[in-house]
Formats: C-alpha cells, structure tokens, sequence
C-alpha cells in the first residue's frame, strides 16, 4: 500500500474533485467549473506523470473517467457523460506529457 501512496493520494484528490468541488462551484458558473475541473484534471495527471515511475500510473485515465461517471446523475443532467470521453484524454495528454519530462529530466542528470 505504502508503494503506491503516491497514485492514491493524486487519486483521493481527483475525487474530491469530481464530488466535492462541483456542490460549491455550481453556484457561481457552470462552464467555468466544468473547464476549471479539466484543467485540475490536467495537472493532477501532470503531477502524477512525473512523481509516479509505477506502472501502475497508466490506469489513472480509465479511472478519472469511472469516477466522472457517479457524478452524472448527482450534478448534472445525461448530457454532461459526454465529459466522461474528455477526462480520460485530458488525464492521459497529462499523465504523458509528465512521464516524458520526468525521463528527460532522468536523463539530464545522468548526463551531467
């Protein structure tokens, strides 16, 4: 469990994302949230990217897009589970984009 302390603490705040933030957020600007949460999706992806060299990383965008899905009849109306293709593909842009910084940092120092 501690191995992956990690992947599960990126995890846990991914899902306060999709359950927490939307109670509070939905008040002010409904489009703003939903760009606002991708964007955090983005990062936390990103950050798990780079601080992550498991393996286990790579099933994080299958998993956004499962915990996206409880949300749909809870927040929104059927036509936000077309948001459920863009969470994976956000996560996994992210999740590639950090992953490749993190080798090539890797690979700077052990040049240097």
């Amino acid at each position: 469990m501690k191995k992956y302390a990690k992947e599960l603490v990126i995890l846990l705040l991914q899902a306060l994302l999709f359950y927490a933030y939307p109670a509070y957020a939905f008040r002010i600007d409904p489009m703003g949230a939903v760009f606002l949460m991708l964007f955090a999706t983005l990062v936390l992806s990103l950050v798990l990217g780079v601080c992550s060299r498991s393996s286990v990383k790579w099933g994080f965008p299958a998993l956004c897009a499962l915990l996206f899905l409880p949300t749909v009849p809870i927040y929104y109306n059927s036509s936000a589970l077309v948001h459920a293709l863009w969470y994976p593909v956000v996560s996994a842009v992210g999740l590639g984009c950090g992953s490749g910084l993190a080798a090539l940092v890797r690979l700077l120092r052990k040049k240097a």
